[in-house]
């Protein structure tokens, strides 16, 4: 079971490549939500991004004990999530895309108020939170780029 737990925190192994398993995981979320765009009904997303919350909350604890560690590297199903949060239900074609990830990705690693106090949360909370909150963040950017710039985020 904890090796399951393990790979899927790793979204797939991503997260063990050796520079910006972050970024690797971002891009795991992004895949995935565009194949859900593909595949599946609308209402699938909010399912998905549900499940990818809870679930990996559950899975980012398991890894933290097995790790010994707050947070560790290879953790990026948070990654996974807050692109989520920065895309879900929102029609955006390539350029939207491409923003949302390149502000998840700031917000992320910037980590302005109250970004840095969330990773502080108990167990696999602490994990998921922070990234959370930059997707929602990156959401933000996007919306607000699209009522000025509708083209470049838009379909």
């Amino acid at each position: 079971m904890r090796r399951v737990a393990l790979f899927f925190a790793s979204a797939g192994y991503s997260g063990y490549i050796p520079v910006a398993p972050g970024t690797a995981g971002s891009v795991v979320g992004l895949c995935l939500l565009i194949g859900l765009r593909t595949f599946a009904l609308p209402s699938i997303e909010i399912l998905v991004l549900f499940l990818v919350i809870i679930g990996g909350v559950a899975v980012a604890t398991v890894s933290e004990r097995h790790y010994g560690e707050k947070d560790p590297s290879m953790v990026v199903i948070d990654e996974v999530a807050g692109m989520y949060v920065a895309l879900c239900w929102l029609p955006v074609g390539f350029g939207g895309a491409a923003l949302a990830f390149v502000a998840f990705r700031c917000f992320d690693i910037w980590k302005p108020f109250p970004i840095r106090m969330a990773e502080r949360l108990p167990r696999g909370w602490g994990v998921m939170a922070d990234d959370l909150i930059a997707g929602f963040y990156a959401r933000v950017v996007l919306q607000l780029t699209a009522l000025i710039f509708p083209t470049l985020v838009g379909p």
